[in-house]
């Protein structure tokens, strides 16, 4: 099985195709292997994963988490499509405020990289998602932060016109209020 890794247009936000391993019994998919993925300079340790179950229309995001704990992520879809999205949250940052954005399904074996120092949200397309997430750090409540999904300086060309979306991230602060310590290069 090999990985493809591709740098979008922020260069630490990585795609990753994955080609499987196909027989007459089905397929086995490899979603991570440590000496693979360092050598492409991805050197997190992933500490917790989670499943996340959404239908048509939700919005999740943006969501980061704070230094001590900030959290990469390796993001894969099980079941369903969605469109992903990293922010560039980093201050001093030559991207700081920018973001990209992948389609990504159950279909297409591809996972999203997301780097510590980056706002991460997606919305669902199909009728349900079920998607994985590998972290770098466990969930801290007292950490947790996120900034406004429809931040206008931010831009984001969302799929949707009108997402359901949870309380909680309704009141996430635009980017440039938002509690964020992150900084380029540190």
């Amino acid at each position: 099985m090999t990985f493809n890794f591709i740098r979008l247009d922020i260069p630490d936000v990585i795609l990753i195709k994955v080609k499987p391993y196909r027989d007459k019994r089905g397929s086995l998919l490899n979603i991570y292997n440590r000496s693979k993925f360092e050598s492409m300079g991805i050197h997190d340790e992933f500490v917790q994963d989670l499943l996340s179950y959404s239908i048509k229309g939700i919005l999740r995001g943006l969501h980061y988490q704070k230094q001590p704990k900030a959290q990469a992520k390796l993001v894969a879809v099980l079941r369903g499509k969605i469109f992903d999205v990293a922010v560039d949250i980093r201050k001093g940052s030559p991207t700081y405020g920018k973001w990209v954005g992948i389609t990504l399904s159950s279909n297409d074996n591809a996972m999203l990289y997301v780097p510590k120092g980056f706002a991460h949200g997606f919305c669902v397309q199909s009728d349900e998602a079920i998607i994985f997430y590998k972290l770098s750090s466990e969930y801290d409540a007292n950490l947790d932060r996120g900034v406004a999904w429809n931040d206008p300086e931010i831009g984001i060309k969302w799929p949707i016109d009108a997402p359901i979306i949870s309380n909680k991230d309704t009141k996430w602060p635009v980017l440039r209020n938002a509690d964020n310590n992150f900084v380029f290069g540190v």
